[in-house]
């Protein structure tokens, strides 16, 4: 380990009482709103042909919504589009709470040997039980949707490891993945013995859940918006969609607390722990730097989802033969549309409210403090690297 990277002397955490109180309400109110058995029952209970016929989501938030494809489908191509914006939404958020089960223990490892953090670490002891919940019901519900639909997987895809690429349509090489892989491995051996690496996890678990908090709230509106005997017979996955935001919620809370005033209860950061945290919040920069019109809310790299667009086009739900189907994938990936404008603008929030987020970390490079690198997104980038991308998948 570089000898910057040393472990502190702390201050006790109960020092900070503000802290404290904070951290105790954010445990005490998950524990008592924990969404884990109803998100286990609705799982179980979970049967497609219950609510094929109805959106699970508002209707902005279907797949490719306000592009041609969208455009052009008939009412009930609209309610699987709907519907897959579902599968494919939670697809990627499987892969996150995959990495955030593992990432949290090392951060409990990294902070528990401090006096008197043991909040901190039992605040993440519940969310990681959490997290196994979740991704039950998001792969029992994408699947079985999937096969019912397709015969086949689309969206879905067996359990990753932590060291798998989190954002499942990126812009990656085998280089790339295999830089990103040797990363990984170097914060988790740094961070779970040093306080302050551990801390500063949490710090990036909240940038890089940010977005997908505010799309969540989104989605629970389908759900909460119901009056309460609606909500008796609401679609399974639309109730899911309010259960996860409200343990997401408490998630997020966490990673404000710990991530940006649990340092105060630690000695403050060495230039190469700077470094360290400056180049994980330029990665996260890096995996959100696309807008993707495919899941408006989910920054996908779209040249990526290509192959798996093309399917979808191809397969008895749209019944196009080939020519079709690459005709629709230039017109949906090649040229302007509402879903593009939508998309972009979900990802100007973004990048904004990740600015906001770690404004007071006064020592991040400037670029991580304005999101530079992920501003640079517009429409006439997004459609050129399509364009190109469109003319090698052609080929391929």
């Amino acid at each position: 380990m570089h000898r910057g990277l040393v472990q502190h002397q702390t201050l006790s955490l109960l020092d900070d009482a503000s802290t404290v109180r904070k951290l105790e309400f954010n445990l005490r109110r998950n524990t008592e709103l924990d969404h884990t058995d109803a998100i286990d029952a609705a799982a179980r209970d979970f049967v497609y042909a219950d609510c094929r016929d109805v959106y699970w989501n508002p209707e902005t938030y279907s797949l490719l919504w306000g592009t041609p494809v969208w455009d052009q489908a008939t009412p009930a191509q609209r309610v699987v589009l709907n519907q897959l914006y579902w599968v494919a939404y939670y697809a990627q958020i499987v892969s996150a709470e995959i990495a955030t089960i593992f990432l949290n223990q090392v951060s409990a490892a990294g902070l528990y040997a401090l006096e008197d953090f043991r909040l901190v670490c039992d605040n993440l002891d519940l969310e990681s039980r959490q997290e196994r919940a979740h991704i039950n019901a998001f792969k029992t519900i994408g699947e079985a949707v999937e096969h019912e639909l397709f015969g086949e997987r689309l969206f879905t895809y067996p359990m990753r490891s932590v060291f798998d690429h989190t954002m499942i349509h990126a812009d990656a090489s085998v280089a790339r993945n295999f830089w990103r892989r040797l990363q990984i491995r170097g914060f988790l051996v740094m961070a779970s013995a040093n306080a302050f690496l551990a801390s500063q996890y949490l710090l990036i678990r909240g940038l890089r859940t940010l977005n997908g908090k505010l799309v969540q709230h989104q989605l629970s509106r389908h759900y909460l918006d119901l009056d309460e005997t609606a909500r008796e017979t609401a679609p399974i996955p639309s109730r899911i969609n309010y259960y996860h935001f409200m343990d997401e919620s408490f998630h997020f809370n966490t990673s404000r607390v710990v991530g940006l005033e649990v340092p105060r209860s630690i000695a403050p950061p060495s230039r190469p722990e700077r470094w360290v945290v400056d180049r994980a919040v330029r990665g996260c920069q890096d995996d959100h730097a696309n807008a993707s019109v495919v899941v408006n809310g989910i920054f996908w790299y779209d040249p990526a989802t290509f192959r798996t667009v093309y399917k979808l086009f191809r397969s008895t739900i749209f019944g196009m033969d080939h020519g079709e189907a690459l005709a629709m994938l230039d017109a949906c990936f090649g040229s302007e549309s509402e879903g593009l404008h939508a998309a972009l603008r979900t990802h100007a929030t973004a990048a904004d409210s990740y600015a906001a987020f770690v404004e007071p970390v006064a020592w991040l490079a400037a670029d991580n403090r304005d999101m530079r690198h992920m501003k640079r997104n517009d429409a006439a980038r997004y459609l050129r690297n399509n364009r190109a991308a469109l003319q090698r998948f052609r080929r391929s």
